[in-house]
């Protein structure tokens, strides 16, 4: 895969989690949560200073693979997403148990209940999940 950044979104109506591999795509790390209204500007910003080749949006849908409500304010966000950034291949990834993973992982690192009710925090890390488990699948495949 051609070197560069991934760069995994965890697009919610309010907030927007985002996470990051490093240029090797080795390892993803949580990057920021941006309020849904602002997620624009950051991206212009984020994409004028790194070198991101891919963009994987979490894409929810239930336990009968039937698509979520939640695609009501996804899918125009990802044709959007398309439109505004024609040269940034985007991938759409099941995001599932993201958040209950997220919520366990948190759990597992020792952070306080108070910490772990932080939605904005809860966002990233499902991005940061979303990604790694990405991450993970591509190395299986080759």
């Amino acid at each position: 895969m051609e070197k560069g950044r991934i760069l995994a979104i965890d697009y919610g109506k309010k907030r927007v989690g985002l996470a990051v591999t490093d240029p090797g795509q080795m390892i993803a790390t949580r990057l920021a949560t941006v309020a849904s209204d602002g997620i624009w500007r950051f991206l212009d910003d984020y994409f004028r200073k790194e070198k991101v080749i891919l963009v994987l949006v979490g894409y929810p849908v239930t336990l009968s693979n039937e698509p979520s409500e939640a695609i009501t304010w996804i899918n125009p966000f990802i044709r959007a997403f398309v439109k505004r950034y024609p040269a940034i291949r985007m991938e759409q990834a099941d995001e599932r148990f993201t958040s209950r993973l997220a919520q366990r992982a948190m759990i597992d690192s020792g952070l306080k209940k108070k910490e772990r009710q932080n939605k904005a925090l809860v966002d990233a890390v499902s991005a940061t999940i979303l990604l790694q488990s990405y991450l993970e699948q591509q190395k299986f495949r080759s």
